[in-house]
């Protein structure tokens, strides 16, 4: 299903976050890049006008030339992922669209869910398909859009604990703190703060499957990263030293947009690729 779901952000979505992380006013990157404020305006809304003046805007966002130009000319996207213990499920919420996860030891069938998008329905009923129990549900932060759902899912897995992050607890839920972790079956569950999102957003590192897999709500895209909404230089530094120095061939679980890879963005994203060649 992956395959289907589209990029979250688009070329400028990717300059709009960093212009808002990093403080800068259109006058400001016009001044900074020394391009034509006319030709920065289509840039910033969309219009790929011009590449060399798109490289200078990237440059003077300290964000990597090639991949925003790779970003802009929409010729790259993440390989599809499919691999037994991993289920994705993508639904709607007002004008997007949200992420929910089931990850589960194919083993023993014992499984846990990662944040519950806006129906969770299709997962539960995906996992008594499968003949998975759901022991566990993670939250990787407390937006709306993430946990619309926990009300019916905590009903329909009624002997499922759930865990939110101690610095972003929500009511009626195991808090813990970064470092701890969690089994599910032969699965190994280690938890990482990647606050600057939100301010308790939670990195879960899985091990036990074929491929390591990391769920990380919105401190990642495929090809961008969250808005800073907390701290964009959190939010940034915590997804360059946390989740991308994870091994290569980890599966990144975005809360928006198709699954990834740890090496694919350390290549082709934008905010990161320069900090990895």
């Amino acid at each position: 299903m992956s395959e289907t779901i589209p990029i979250e952000d688009l070329f400028e979505d990717i300059i709009a976050k960093s212009m808002r992380g990093r403080h800068v006013t259109e006058a400001e990157l016009s001044e900074k890049s020394g391009e034509d404020p006319d030709i920065l305006r289509r840039l910033c809304r969309g219009e790929f006008c011009d590449e060399t003046a798109l490289q200078s805007v990237a440059k003077a966002l300290q964000l990597d030339p090639a991949a925003l130009t790779m970003a802009a000319s929409k010729v790259w996207r993440p390989r599809s992922v499919s691999m037994v213990g991993l289920e994705i499920f993508n639904t709607p919420y007002r004008d997007m669209r949200v992420n929910a996860f089931l990850v589960f030891d194919p083993e023993t069938k014992q499984g846990a869910c990662f944040d519950t998008g806006t129906d969770c329905s299709i997962l539960t009923k995906k996992a008594a398909e499968l003949g998975v129990t759901i022991e566990k549900i993670f939250l990787t932060h407390t937006h709306n859009d993430h946990i619309a759902d926990l009300d019916r899912l905590k009903s329909e897995c009624s002997s499922a604990d759930v865990y939110s992050n101690k610095d972003e607890p929500w009511p009626d839920t195991i808090t813990f703190m970064q470092g701890d972790a969690f089994s599910v079956g032969n699965l190994k569950i280690s938890t990482m703060t990647t606050s600057g999102h939100s301010v308790g957003g939670t990195t879960y590192f899985i091990k036990g499957l074929e491929r390591p897999i990391a769920v990380v709500g919105d401190a990642m895209f495929a090809g961008s990263m969250g808005g800073g909404m907390v701290s964009f230089a959190d939010a940034w530094r915590n997804n360059r030293d946390k989740i991308l120095t994870l091994p290569e061939e980890t599966v990144i679980c975005p809360g928006h947009g198709p699954m990834s890879s740890v090496g694919e963005e350390k290549r082709n994203n934008p905010f990161f690729a320069g900090e990895f060649r």
